[in-house]
């Protein structure tokens, strides 16, 4: 039996006042709901003060991204071990990443390895763009992103990793997977290329989630799937009604 694993990815919103405040709000709530592992991921900056209202609570906290070296010359970045102070998780190779900030499949590895060998989890993002999905590559690219992403690992290695489903084309557009389509695909892009990486006993022991315009209202089509463990929550991770709906469909 998977855990069910809901976490919200707030990207650049809140500031470290409001990120505070929104999780004491939710917290209440969301402490009873214990048969999901639920994290919260804000920007760098409200870490801190996140990571003191989350403390004891078994509520999981994770950065949006992290470099692959331990330190050095790179502005604007942020190491492992600085993750590692706060954080339990780290989400690694968000479409965004890749298109806005030119992430491939061969920077997401490095990140993975990194995130691994400080003994983080690491949710691993891989989705198709519109264009692929129209020219019918879903399985091609997911499949890619997949060996590619996750390519030298063990298989102790790949059973601690978090994999999310994320279509591009449906990430803040409104615009959902149907919970069958992302089915298929996790089934036929994700599950079988854990087993060629690893074993079987991996693949199907790995928890994946699906992200794309989740909301209230369809969580729990998705949840109902028999390969969709969860979700990586975007936009409805900042309205507390709502994220608490999703985590509850998770429950259920």
């Amino acid at each position: 039996m998977r855990k069910p694993f809901v976490a919200g990815n707030w990207k650049m919103n809140k500031t470290a006042e409001e990120a505070r405040s929104l999780v004491v709000e939710m917290l209440p709530e969301l402490q009873k709901l214990e048969s999901v592992e639920r994290v919260i991921c804000p920007p760098f900056t409200a870490i801190m003060p996140v990571s003191a209202v989350l403390a004891g609570t078994g509520i999981g906290l994770g950065a949006q991204n992290l470099h692959w070296e331990g330190s050095g010359a790179y502005t604007g970045e942020i190491s492992a071990a600085m993750v590692k102070e706060f954080c339990k998780y780290v989400i690694l190779g968000h479409s965004e990443r890749r298109a806005m900030f030119g992430e491939t499949d061969i920077t997401v590895n490095k990140k993975v390895k990194t995130t691994l060998s400080n003994m983080l989890v690491p949710i691993v993002c891989v989705g198709e763009t519109l264009a692929e999905f129209e020219a019918q590559k879903t399985t091609e690219v997911v499949t890619r992103q997949m060996l590619e992403g996750l390519q030298g690992l063990t298989p102790e290695e790949g059973a601690r990793i978090v994999i999310a489903y994320e279509p591009v084309w449906a990430i803040g557009t409104g615009k959902a997977a149907s919970g069958e389509g992302a089915n298929r695909v996790i089934s036929e892009s994700i599950r079988q290329p854990l087993e060629k990486l690893f074993n079987q006993a991996v693949a199907q022991g790995v928890r994946v989630l699906y992200g794309g315009s989740v909301n209230a209202a369809n969580a729990a089509e998705f949840f109902g799937q028999t390969e969709i463990d969860g979700a990586l929550v975007g936009g409805a991770s900042l309205k507390v009604a709502d994220f608490l709906t999703i985590v509850k469909a998770a429950v259920k």
